[in-house]
């Protein structure tokens, strides 16, 4: 058969190549074409765009690069329509991806969604156009589930692919020699994929990095970028830059400074205690205060419901700030338990891993299926 995905962020690239990994053996003939990163076109197909091009964080980023998200908008139904799926697969973005489905909706192809869109955050009723566009919905978390039968649609919870990852990951015993790292205990920093988090973030972690001379800092670069793209932001501080090797960083890690995202759950399911940071633009904030109504922005605090690991979100999120919480994860050995013993509960949430292969086999089996009903 042949699978179209949209993937805009370096999460998504993630999910999507272990699902087009899932899809593979369940479909010898898989051909895929997509829009992605570099995972995905590690398992072969046809790469339309890179998600590098696409992503752009918050309100005002967005309206700021309206044209080139519309231009990127344009491509895509065109390539979809020329190449005409027997499925399109949305992964997570739904800025963008929500208005593919409803472009694909309307040419009679199959929308199925992988990973929903996080509509209980803020608007609610957007519930009601995706039960409108959308074929397939698969969930990650599990409360979502309940959340969508309150707005009459069904939905199928697949568990969460982060756990496929992990599971499928094989430490490097050359990574610490590889890159020439020392004996010293080293504090991972994770500051995003997108160039508006490393600017706003990446500076504040290296000044907190000054405050514990015991300990390496590493960054885990983003595939969309080189090293020199990191160098001005350094401060003349010999910080390594390590890319492609995330998890053997986290295997590694002491303690870790975290960019809100997916990447905060991955670094909880390593038991790497953590501070998650978090600064947008003054208005694109002031606009998600006023419309998203969530208690925590980290995944590991939302799953959890409670605050296991500190989130610093804009004027928290300083140099001074987060040397106090890493201070406290390094030195205190109670509170470093505690947040290890939070993971532990956290593992028990999060389940087994398999949710790339569950839903390989429902998204063949729903095209399938709706193939046959044609």
């Amino acid at each position: 058969m042949k699978y179209y995905l949209v993937a805009g962020e370096a999460s998504g690239d993630l999910h999507g190549a272990n699902l087009m990994k899932a899809l593979k053996s369940l479909d010898p003939d898989a051909d895929f074409r997509f829009f992605g990163g570099d995972l995905m076109q590690a398992e072969g197909g046809t790469l339309v765009k890179h998600y590098a091009d696409m992503a752009f964080m918050g309100f005002v980023e967005v309206v700021a690069n309206l044209q080139t998200i519309l231009k990127n908008m344009r491509s895509c139904k065109r390539d979809i329509s020329a190449y005409h799926p027997d499925v399109l697969i949305l992964i997570d973005f739904p800025g963008f991806n929500l208005k593919i489905a409803e472009y694909a909706k309307a040419n009679s192809i199959p929308v199925n969604y992988y990973i929903s869109p996080k509509v209980w955050a803020w608007n609610q009723k957007r519930v009601l156009k995706i039960k409108r566009i959308v074929d397939h919905l698969f969930c990650i978390l599990p409360f979502e589930v309940a959340f969508y039968k309150e707005w009459g649609m069904d939905v199928d919870y697949v568990g969460n692919p982060l756990l496929d990852s992990v599971s499928a990951f094989n430490p490097d015993p050359d990574f610490l020699q590889k890159n020439k790292l020392g004996e010293k205990k080293i504090i991972a920093l994770l500051p995003g994929s997108r160039k508006q988090e490393i600017s706003r973030l990446l500076p504040d972690m290296i000044r907190a990095s000054a405050n514990f001379p015991e300990y390496q800092f590493v960054i885990a670069g983003a595939p969309a970028f080189q090293a020199d793209y990191y160098a001005p932001y350094l401060n003349r501080e010999e910080i390594p830059v390590v890319f492609n090797c995330t998890y053997d960083l986290l295997n590694h890690a002491h303690a870790a400074i975290v960019a809100s995202g997916t990447a905060t759950l991955e670094t909880a399911l390593f038991d790497v205690p953590q501070v998650v940071v978090y600064k947008g633009g003054k208005l694109t904030i002031a606009i998600a205060r006023m419309l998203v109504k969530l208690k925590f922005i980290s995944l590991v605090n939302l799953i959890m419901d409670k605050a296991v690991v500190k989130e610093l979100i804009q004027e928290e999120c300083t140099a001074n700030k987060i040397s106090e919480e890493l201070k406290l994860i390094v030195n205190d050995v109670t509170y470093r338990q505690n947040i290890l013993n939070n993971y532990d509960e956290l593992d028990v949430r999060m389940g087994q891993p398999g949710a790339s292969a569950k839903t390989a086999g429902l998204i063949v089996k729903y095209t399938e299926a709706d193939r046959k009903s044609q």
